[in-house]
């Protein structure tokens, strides 16, 4: 949705933990879960190793960090069940003593109560989680995670991906502030003289649909050729089906192929004709697929960092993230927080300012679908889960540029896998973070990443 009128500066929601709060929570959040998600069974594992932990935490002796994986909007509702039903149960069952509610200090994005509703952010606030603006220094939110790592009541939860990526067997790239973030407690119990020891918990969620649907999939593969105007397939296409034996419908593959090309076709004409971009006129073989998506989304990107005058640092995540904070510093204007006084010139100039900031940022949103995209999900492991989710993405996508925000179609129930890791110590790692925070901070990072890694069953 475009952003047309420019808006006050985002103020900072303080988290103010509201018990009563929490307990309608846990009535509200399985019925939502049964009735509105297509979550129908949630299988969690090592769920004594949390159970531990919580008893260590609540005894004084640790501080730690749920740094769950982000599949699917749907996380937090596994997530829920875990923590308000799972490690209750097991406590209770292996005589691990709890003398506290178990629940997490959530760290979430700001931007989500702008898309989703100003009340989900004083929910947030109720339920103790604290909002960052990932693209900037946000001093205000920092200093609010911070506190809480070192002083909060219950332990943090935060995904370390930044985002859902769509896809339940590729991790993206991880953002170093988890641990940084692990880091920085440490440092605070030291200069407090406290004892405790301070641990990341990575977190897996995996989602499997329960039954393979394939006619919901012929359907959305139908709306999709629809969307992209092509006609209908037939087997006399040149896209030949490579995998004769696997579990796809014949035709299946060549038609998502056939809809990638032609939208990765229309997207590169789209940026060569409108933003003057340079990308080939006749494109690799099919088979370079991959290469193509890569440019496409680093020219996508280059069109908004020109508008904003940003230089391309970083991989596509840290480019979102810069440019989604340019995109609020021109919509919520800090310099025009008292809009009774401001006059209708001005006014009228910073609407067209954020209308215009809205607009770039679209292609910065068109990057954000298709990040962990690479091309050979498919080709890889040709599943129905696979293809399911690839569909979903190109659905986003071309709902993007279409204007229209639908909801994802029924592709069928889902199950979903919860598995606690090995807690990192991040204590252990203090001599380490002296010598180089820069190293340690990103060695801590790939150990994360490869643990999170590790937990997905293929």
């Amino acid at each position: 949705m475009t952003v047309t009128q420019a808006k006050p500066a985002l103020e900072f929601i303080a988290p103010q933990f509201n018990p009563i709060l929490l307990q309608t929570a846990k009535i509200i959040v399985p019925l939502w879960r049964q009735f509105r998600t297509p979550i129908a069974h949630i299988r969690c594992e090592n769920v004594d190793r949390l159970a531990q932990l919580y008893h260590q935490f609540q005894n004084g002796n640790i501080r730690f960090l749920l740094a769950f994986r982000h599949p699917s909007t749907c996380d937090p509702f596994a997530i829920a069940h875990l923590l308000w039903k799972e490690v209750p149960k097991t406590a209770r069952q292996q005589g691990i003593p709890l003398t506290d509610t178990v629940h997490v200090h959530g760290l979430y994005d700001r931007g989500i109560p702008l898309w989703a509703g100003q009340w989900l952010g004083r929910v947030f606030a109720g339920l103790g989680a604290t909002p960052i603006q990932r693209g900037k220094i946000d001093r205000l939110g920092l200093k609010s995670a911070r506190d809480l790592f070192a002083n909060g009541r219950f332990p943090m939860a935060a995904s370390p991906e930044g985002g859902t990526n769509g896809h339940n067997e590729v991790i993206s790239p991880l953002e170093p502030g988890i641990a940084q973030m692990g880091f920085w407690c440490v440092e605070d119990l030291e200069k407090s003289d406290r004892p405790e020891r301070v641990f990341i918990v990575p977190l897996s969620l995996q989602y499997e649909y329960r039954d393979r649907n394939w006619d919901r999939l012929a359907t959305v593969l139908d709306r999709l050729e629809n969307d992209c105007g092509l006609p209908p397939f037939s087997n006399g296409t040149s896209v030949r089906d490579p995998f004769p034996d696997s579990p796809l419908p014949a035709g299946f593959y060549p038609r998502l192929i056939r809809i990638g090309l032609h939208l990765l076709s229309k997207m590169e004409e789209f940026y060569r004709r409108f933003y003057h971009q340079k990308l080939p006129e006749n494109p690799p073989k099919p088979s370079e697929l991959s290469d193509r998506l890569s440019n496409l989304l680093d020219v996508a990107l280059t069109v908004a960092e020109d508008y904003f005058r940003l230089s391309p640092k970083g991989n596509l995540i840290d480019r979102c993230r810069r440019l989604e904070q340019a995109g609020w510093d021109r919509i919520y204007r800090e310099d025009l927080n008292d809009f009774d006084r401001v006059s209708p010139l001005d006014r009228g100039l910073a609407d067209r300012v954020a209308e215009e900031a809205s607009l770039r940022m679209w292609h910065m949103r068109l990057v954000e679908s298709f990040v962990a995209v690479t091309g050979r999900y498919v080709a890889e492991k040709p599943t129905f889960d696979r293809f399911a989710e690839t569909l979903l993405l190109i659905q986003s996508t071309l709902d993007r540029i279409k204007g229209e925000r639908r909801d994802f179609p029924n592709l069928g129930h889902q199950c979903v896998s919860v598995r606690v890791g090995e807690p990192l110590s991040v204590s252990d790692r203090r001599d380490e973070y002296k010598n180089s925070r820069r190293l340690a901070v990103a060695s801590l990072t790939q150990d994360l990443q490869t643990a999170l890694e590790n937990s997905i069953v293929q």
